[in-house]
């Protein structure tokens, strides 16, 4: 029986608002799906491609998540990898190796290897990439709704000219996170508000 290998990767350590994301997936070796790469290599519609694609075939896959106010607490590093953990705990086989991307690997009950640039060099890495990514996106594209003068449809939370400008006007929302010195330095003007902490309605 071969080794069932689970790739990891996280998407959204670099945002100003919103969750970071991380993906496993364990790929089908008799369904293979041509094309994946790192998500950051591929257009918003194959990526979304792709991830339908994974979904159907992989033999498991699963998603975590660490919330703005954990990424506050923990810090953004930190919160990754416990995304990370997160999304393995959910998996659903038992896993013989995990492959992460990165050089920092979470605490898991199998064995990790670290592979940098691994989003790149493998495929069930990769896989992991395209799965976060889209599942972010399509987050971040729902809160462009609910928070509209920050433009999340369009910068998903980064630190886009246009997102920047919407904080120094506004403040943060809900969803930012408030340790990230661009949204530090909006709660020192604006202040932590109740507008700030709650959705809207």
């Amino acid at each position: 029986m071969s080794e069932v290998e689970c790739g990891i990767d996280e998407v959204g350590r670099g945002p100003l608002a919103g969750p970071v994301i991380a993906a496993a997936v364990v790929l089908n070796e008799k369904k293979p799906i041509p094309g994946i790469k790192d998500s950051k290599q591929l257009t918003h519609d194959r990526r979304v491609e792709l991830a339908d694609s994974i979904r159907k075939s992989a033999l498991a896959w699963s998603l975590g998540r660490c919330e703005p106010q954990e990424i506050d607490e923990l810090n953004i590093l930190r919160a990754s990898l416990l995304a990370m953990e997160r999304a393995v705990k959910q998996i659903g086989i038992r896993l013989d190796v995990a492959l992460v991307d990165g050089n920092v690997a979470p605490s898991l009950s199998c064995p990790t290897v670290t592979i940098i640039g691994g989003d790149r060099k493998v495929t069930s890495i990769g896989a992991a990439s395209i799965l976060a990514k889209v599942a972010r996106d399509e987050e971040m594209t729902k809160a462009g709704t609910r928070y509209p003068k920050y433009g999340f449809q369009n910068n998903k939370g980064y630190p886009t000219p246009e997102h920047l400008k919407a904080l120094r006007l506004f403040g943060p929302c809900a969803i930012h996170r408030r340790t990230f010195r661009p949204v530090a330095d909006s709660l020192q003007v604006h202040g932590s508000t109740d507008a700030t902490l709650k959705d809207p309605t």
